[in-house]
């Protein structure tokens, strides 16, 4: 496994035009990099997935049209509805503020799911330093909105007294609380890498016993799971921002709505 992820052409390719210039950099840091590549696979192909769709935007760009908008540009569209959507089921009416970071997530985690399916790449996301970063990059993010949205005081009130528990259960709750919102991260990174790192296992000794036929339904099995796992990360995220913007005021309407509904 390791042999074919360092034959892999590409980041044999990136390393020979950035490897010097990055060893040198560790170098200054105090951190000299040993033998073999140092920039790694998985950071390679994340800047492919960059590369890729900011070519791909630059293009779509040139071509935008409000009179007569193209076939892709429709698909685009009704990509943004749908997450629009979404946000405003989980989020509320501020849903659509935070349609940059949850668009942004699933097309990466998408992308990133899918290279695996493709000769001559990998899937980033079947490191778990990618996982872990993208599940980092959520956490602190709606951390952050929920300090912007509501004061770091009320915030971090929730943690000690959630809407609807009372203040002196604080000392058994703020513990609970912080190991939830923990466990989260874990979550998040976990379950992406383990399907994606095992999906990626099969197909790769499938190929290696009987490389034509065998591997086609567990391919096709793998845009399920791609598309399955991307659309979990971001659903999650989703939830997690609408909790953590949500004021009491809203915590208590939504539980009302929801007692309405039972």
């Amino acid at each position: 496994m390791e042999k074919l992820e360092h034959d892999l052409w590409i980041v044999q390719a990136a390393n020979a035009a950035f490897g010097p210039m990055a060893r040198a950099l560790l170098r200054a840091l105090g951190r000299p990099a040993g033998p073999g590549n140092v920039i790694p696979d998985y950071l390679v192909m994340a800047a492919v997935i960059v590369l890729f769709w900011t070519v791909i935007c630059l293009i779509v760009r040139r071509s935008l049209s409000v009179d007569n908008p193209g076939k892709l540009q429709v698909l685009i569209e009704d990509g943004v509805a749908a997450a629009r959507g979404v946000l405003h089921d989980y989020v509320g009416h501020k849903g659509p503020r935070y349609l940059a970071i949850v668009a942004t997530m699933f097309v990466f985690i998408l992308t990133g799911n899918l290279m695996g399916l493709v000769p001559g790449l990998k899937s980033p996301t079947a490191n778990i330093n990618v996982t872990l970063g993208c599940a980092l990059t959520v956490s602190v993010y709606y951390h952050l909105q929920g300090v912007k949205e509501q004061g770091i005081g009320p915030y971090l009130k929730h943690f000690a007294a959630p809407p609807g528990a009372p203040i002196f259960l604080a000392p058994i709750m703020l513990p609970i609380e912080i190991i939830s919102h923990l466990s989260r991260v874990l979550s998040l990174s976990l379950r992406l890498f383990g399907n994606i790192f095992g999906e990626d296992l099969v197909i790769l000794i499938l190929f290696s016993i009987i490389p034509f036929l065998v591997p086609l339904p567990m391919m096709f099995l793998g845009l399920v799971t791609a598309s399955l796992q991307a659309f979990i990360f971001v659903l999650l995220t989703t939830i997690y921002l609408g909790g953590a913007v949500a004021t009491e005021h809203e915590h208590h309407e939504h539980g009302e709505m929801i007692a309405g509904e039972v």
